[in-house]
Parts: C-alpha cells; structure tokens; sequence
C-alpha cells in the first residue's frame, strides 16, 4: 500500500478553491477597471477558473500576456492567494479569454505533425522548450498516438523529445 503526504483534494475542497480564486480575481478586475466575468469548474481533479467575456465587454486578453507569461504569473498569484486562505497547495488552473484552449489545440496540432514526422523519418524529433503544461498536453497527443515521448533539458529550456515506437 502506498501512502501519501498530502491526500487529493475533495470536490468541495476544490469548489473552495475555485471561488477563493474568484474572489480574489474579481478584486483584481475590480481594481484594474478590467472587464469580464469569472467561471469556476471543478473537472480533472483541479479547480478551474476562466475569466471571460461579460455584459460590459471582452474578457482582457492582454491579461494573457505574451506566450502566456502574465497568465502564468497570475495563475501562480492566485494559487496563492489560495494557499493563503485554506494553508494547502493547489493545482488550480486560470484560463483568460480561452488562450489556455486555444494554445492546447495548437499544441495538439504541433504535436501531431511531429508524430508524422517521426513516423516517415523513424528518427526522434525534439520539440521547442515548453511549460509544464504545454509539455503535458504535448505527452498527451503523442501517447494517444502510439508513440512516446520524453522531457529533456532544464527549465527554460525543458522540451519534448517525441520517440519512434519501439518495435515489440
């Protein structure tokens, strides 16, 4: 049997989660004049919070920020923000104005061309450097696609290396 530090959140924990998140993003939106309404979902173990597009206008896509780097940042803002209030981690993911979505299905798009490419080639393809997430979303496609893959490298600079299928 195997044990474990920290046990999985509930679903109410995670409901939790997700509106301390919401409390705290609407301040945020609040303070700022920023538009937009906020989402809480609870799907895949994870609370997830979108801020989208309300009456009074679009959700701030600048929010996102380049390659998503102000997103990450606030997402990590309002983790903890969360950790705060409850005094436990949380993997709570923030979405603006669907970039999260929209990047996952490039990614998966990206992933899929590569998988072709080492398919014809049967050579292994390295990927260009990725955040954890871009990386698991990545690990993902190729999985689905019969194939490996592998991380390598070290952060920034940690990417996908996609694998030809290994002959049983």
């Amino acid at each position: 049997m195997t044990t474990h530090d920290v046990s999985e959140p509930t679903p109410a924990e995670l409901e939790q989660q997700g509106e301390i998140a919401a409390d705290y993003l609407e301040a945020l939106l609040d303070i700022t004049d920023l538009d937009g309404d906020l989402d809480v979902q609870v799907e895949g173990g994870r609370a997830i919070v979108s801020i989208v597009d309300s009456e009074d206008g679009p959700a701030p896509r600048t929010l996102a920020g380049p390659d998503g780097e102000v997103l990450d940042a606030l997402q990590e803002l309002t983790r903890l923000a969360v950790l705060t209030r409850t005094g436990e981690r949380s993997r709570l993911m923030l979405d603006v104005a669907g970039y999260r979505e929209e990047r996952r299905a490039a990614l998966e798009a990206r992933a899929d061309e590569v998988v072709a490419r080492v398919r014809e080639t049967g050579a292994a393809q390295a990927m260009e450097p990725m955040t954890a997430f871009e990386r698991k979303v990545v690990h993902d496609r190729v999985l689905a696609a019969g194939l490996a893959s592998d991380s390598e490298g070290e952060e920034p600079h940690r990417h996908v290396m996609v694998l030809p299928a290994v002959e049983a």
